[in-house]
């Protein structure tokens, strides 16, 4: 079942990739592709690859992603899972215009956030990166009880000043300019449900595309 906010994040991390006039996309943690399946139906997105560590989450894509194609237009955007730990992320997944972490990084533990950094932003190193995580000044108007966590899964959750401020410091160590926004419902003082940020690489070198010619070693 789809929540309101779920809906509204999926919507705008799609009108950002499109706003960026992406053709390929790197959506790094990307569960049963609810995000995927959205970006595949863009006209300008030619090539969409999607990481996860669950093989469960990918095969059920596969499934999602057969289905939709029944009966549709044959042109679509070309899409290739891969099953791995974004940490392991190396040069074949360099290129990209866009990589996405829709909801992810909460489910890192905050030690291994630096190799996630060193990952994304050094080894794939795409044009932009947008992220998404739970905004936790928000929590008490959704009534989580203090010294908890939205999902038994995240391993932590930040408030606005505090993902502003690491998302500031991986841009800054990584040569890449970010901007941070609310996402979702928003209530004073709390922000909103949910937070985003867009970092864009700041020395832009056009051209620069995923290679075609062979895929990366996790390929399903």
């Amino acid at each position: 079942m789809t929540t309101p906010l779920h809906a509204e994040r999926l919507r705008v991390v799609r009108e950002t990739v499109m706003r960026l006039q992406a053709r390929t996309v790197l959506d790094l943690g990307c569960g049963d592709g609810d995000l995927i399946i959205e970006l595949a139906r863009l006209p300008g997105v030619e090539r969409i690859e999607g990481v996860d560590v669950s093989r469960d989450a990918l095969e059920r894509l596969q499934a999602r992603r057969a289905e939709a194609e029944v009966g549709a237009a044959p042109r679509g955007a070309t899409v290739v899972l891969h099953h791995g730990q974004i940490s392991a992320l190396g040069p074949a997944f360099a290129g990209f215009d866009v990589a996405t972490l829709v909801e992810v990084i909460e489910h890192v533990d905050p030690e291994r956030l630096s190799t996630l950094e060193r990952a994304v932003f050094r080894a794939a190193r795409p044009r932009f990166v947008v992220m998404t995580t739970p905004n936790a000044d928000f929590n008490d108007a959704l009534g989580v009880p203090r010294g908890r966590f939205r999902h038994p899964g995240h391993r932590f959750e930040w408030g606005r000043q505090r993902f502003r401020s690491w998302c500031e410091g991986v841009a800054s160590r990584t040569a890449y300019a970010v901007n941070c926004t609310d996402l979702g419902v928003r209530r004073a003082p709390m922000g909103a449900e949910s937070q985003m940020a867009l970092f864009s690489r700041e020395a832009q070198v056009d051209g620069a595309r995923p290679s075609l010619s062979r895929p990366p070693r996790w390929a399903l």
